[in-house]
């Protein structure tokens, strides 16, 4: 068997043992990291504050809720390389208990259209500067359908965003593709990003023209992350913004970069970032709390965020966008969003749904 034969056979195997994993790779890197837990549950906290100290792989919901908890899976086995990965015992390693299925509700445009006109309706009345509209795709899998394989191919097509396979018995089974950092801290320097505005590349051919629409949008989300640094007395070097490729689509990117030398009560910081406006909208509470009464739809783990956290060492969290759950009856749910403007069109919005659905659909082809 290939190396490629050999990975994908161990995630496969991991998830039908229904281990507690996650299993990742930052942009532009080749190395995999695996974090392993031994026992089935991972730790549940109640508040992204409480990641503070806290060491592990984070699966963060949208909103925390009772059957959607934010979770950390412990690292009792952290291994970096695919060789070393390789080595690991999981034929040794005992099957844990059956987890409960999520039933998928079937896509409607119909839904999304009628939730369109509300969020529309809170806009044009000035109550809102800008909401985000998110919707979910049921589809089949393929009959030969591996994570293992879809994993390995993720990594192949999307080298320039953080690719994460992650199961627990908790959130079940998600896979994500996303390009837009949270918060990363490496060597005493802090990042995160302004991400939003959204047009397609077609041909391969990448779009460099932004209209208004779109240059607003990124507008108040990097308004937003400045006040947000700024409340934590940091003060932050910008690049952008500029135009940034994220699987079938390109963004509107602002760089933020700041010393971060203290990550004793990171927790603090990330809790104050989540969710960024780029996910919910402005202002962040009253967006935050509209979208939870008004949008049809239970985000669950989608636009919540993910990736790992050291407060001894480097963390990357990243806003957990391109994603999928993979559900019981052989279906994934995966899930896009896109933000609105009091001048957004629901036909427009609509479409660019379909091209961020693309970058997993194509995946599983």
């Amino acid at each position: 068997m290939s190396t490629d034969e050999r990975l994908a056979s161990l995630i496969d195997r991991l998830v039908e043992r229904r281990r507690c994993f996650a299993l990742y790779r930052l942009p532009w890197q080749e190395e995999l990291h695996l974090v392993l837990q031994r026992e089935a549950c991972p730790t549940i906290l109640h508040s992204v504050e409480e990641l503070s100290g806290r060491r592990g792989f984070v699966m963060a919901p949208f909103r925390t809720e009772e059957h959607c908890p934010l979770l950390l899976i412990r690292p009792d086995t952290v291994t970096d390389g695919v060789e070393d990965i390789l080595r690991l015992p999981v034929d040794d390693l005992p099957m844990h208990p059956e987890i409960p299925s999520v039933t998928p509700r079937p896509d409607s445009r119909t839904r999304y259209e009628a939730s369109f006109d509300l969020f529309s309706k809170a806009l044009c009345q000035g109550r809102l500067h800008k909401l985000v509209l998110s919707r979910s795709h049921v589809t089949d899998l393929p009959e030969a359908f591996s994570i293992g394989n879809t994993f390995i191919r993720a990594c192949r097509r999307y080298p320039r965003v953080m690719i994460y396979v992650c199961h627990t018995p908790v959130s079940g089974l998600w896979m994500g593709c996303t390009p837009e950092i949270l918060l990363s801290v490496e060597r005493g320097e802090g990042h995160t990003v302004s991400l939003a505005g959204t047009m397609p590349v077609a041909d391969g051919i990448e779009p460099t023209e932004w209209n208004e629409k779109n240059r607003q949008e990124q507008a108040y989300v990097s308004d937003y992350i400045r006040s947000c640094l700024a409340s934590h007395g940091i003060t932050a070097t910008e690049e952008g913004p500029y135009t940034a490729r994220a699987g079938e689509v390109v963004h509107l990117k602002t760089d933020f970069r700041f010393p971060l030398t203290d990550t004793h009560d990171l927790g603090r910081l990330v809790a104050d970032l989540h969710p960024t406006p780029a996910v919910c909208g402005l202002p962040k509470a009253e967006a935050y709390r509209f979208i939870h009464e008004h949008e049809a739809l239970d985000r669950r783990y989608y636009a919540g965020f993910a990736g790992w956290t050291d407060p001894q060492g480097d963390t990357q969290l990243y806003v957990n966008l391109r994603c999928m759950e993979v559900t019981g009856g052989h279906k994934a749910v995966l899930y896009a969003g896109g933000g609105i403007l009091a001048s957004s069109q629901a036909d427009s919005e609509w479409e660019e749904t379909i091209h961020k659905l693309e970058t997993i659909q194509r995946l599983l082809r």
